[in-house]
């Protein structure tokens, strides 16, 4: 299952965890605020990592049935 990902741009601070953690699929913009560049970058445990690993929470998932996962 490939997650449907969404960044809530209001609530990221740029950290940069999410691309640690998946750098196929996250990337900061020029503003340093994390966007998905390719969600089916990385394996979904990369992605579920970025999403927990995020000081702010903004990372959500989806599953294919549009239900969220996380958080």
């Amino acid at each position: 299952m490939s997650y449907k990902i969404y960044v809530d741009r209001d609530e990221c601070i740029g950290a940069g965890t999410c691309v640690e953690c998946a750098p196929n699929v996250f990337v900061l913009d020029d503003e340093n605020i994390a966007i998905v560049f390719d969600a089916a970058g990385d394996s979904d445990e990369d992605v579920l990592a970025a999403a927990q690993d995020c000081p702010q929470q903004c990372v959500y998932l989806f599953n294919d049935a549009e239900e969220q996962v996380y958080p």
